[in-house]
């Protein structure tokens, strides 16, 4: 790993496209990758670079303390590839993660050269294939602990008003109570974390491949099909068709859990927290969390809710 200068409010560089420059460059040079002419992808909880000399895509971590989870990421890339599970790969010969200007980088073969996404049925064979593995005490993987996580979130939030802070936080309380009484019913073990269909592209080969590998973790399977539910059932994103589809290729229908509204009720809080870091930056994401906090305020629709 090596450093850089800080210059950003957390220790690092500035996460903006312009402050991103100096790392892209510095982190490429050292990995022996020419950046120039490189396309910024998004810029939210990673900045995400399409190299345009080699087929290579680089991710530079908003959170600077990010080097365990990206070490585990390239663990856990490798050790997918060894099982021959479809999943982003990461270069054979580039060390990593790098540390520049504070930012946490790594660097992960690029899928194709313009973003498909593949179909809830294929995210559905994924997981099942997925959650039927077994994973070696090599990877390290966390315990998932979803209140840490939407805790420390909640106090690293800026821009957003004392009143919806304090009602957010409420909502996480008593969220937390009922979590704790939750009877999950599929077997504990090894998750994705973030498995939506945005985590799930379609490869140049035509093959459908997972990628966003740095929230594997430790945790009840119930976590891994929650997102493709509440997209279907209360953002309307997916059709009922994609949702019966996404059951019938899993082999299990959350939606009749008794613990599904926790559940949803959990994971929608996070995405509402989510888009709050970006309010004072973004004003599309501005409004997107006032529309948000509103519907839970007011246990209003939440079909207007915009993907982000």
């Amino acid at each position: 790993m090596i450093s850089g200068s800080g210059g950003g409010q957390d220790g690092g560089t500035e996460f903006t496209a312009d402050g991103l420059e100096g790392v892209l460059r510095e982190a490429c040079e050292t990995a022996g990758l020419d950046s120039n002419g490189a396309e910024l992808l998004r810029l939210g909880s990673n900045a995400v670079y399409r190299l345009s000399a080699s087929p290579v895509v680089v991710r530079v971590a908003r959170d600077p303390n990010a080097v365990e989870e990206m070490e585990r990421a390239v663990r856990v890339a490798r050790w997918l590839e060894a099982e021959d599970l479809p999943a982003t790969r990461v270069p054979a010969r580039v060390t990593q993660p790098l540390v520049v200007g504070g930012r946490v980088v790594t660097f992960w073969e690029s899928v194709q050269e313009h973003e498909e996404y593949a179909t809830v049925g294929e995210l559905a064979d994924l997981l099942r294939r997925l959650h039927w593995l077994e994973e070696p005490e090599s990877l390290r993987l966390p315990y998932f602990d979803p209140f840490a996580k939407l805790w420390g979130s909640l106090r690293q939030m800026d821009g957003v008003t004392a009143d919806d802070r304090a009602f957010l936080e409420e909502r996480a309380g008593k969220l937390n109570k009922d979590y704790d009484r939750l009877d999950f019913v599929l077997p504990f073990g090894m998750i994705h974390g973030d498995a939506n269909i945005g985590n799930v592209l379609r490869h140049r080969d035509g093959q459908a491949v997972l990628i966003d590998l740095d929230g594997f973790a430790l945790a009840p399977r119930e976590w891994d099909l929650i997102l493709t539910a509440i997209y279907y059932e209360r953002y309307g994103w997916h059709t009922r068709a994609q949702y019966e589809e996404f059951v019938h290729r899993y082999g299990f229908d959350l939606m009749n859990w008794p613990g599904y509204e926790v559940l949803a009720d959990l994971r929608e809080l996070m995405m509402v927290v989510w888009v709050g870091h970006q309010v004072a930056t973004s004003e599309r994401s501005a409004d997107e969390f006032a529309r948000r906090v509103r519907a839970l305020r007011t246990d209003g629709s939440r079909k207007d809710w915009q993907p982000f």
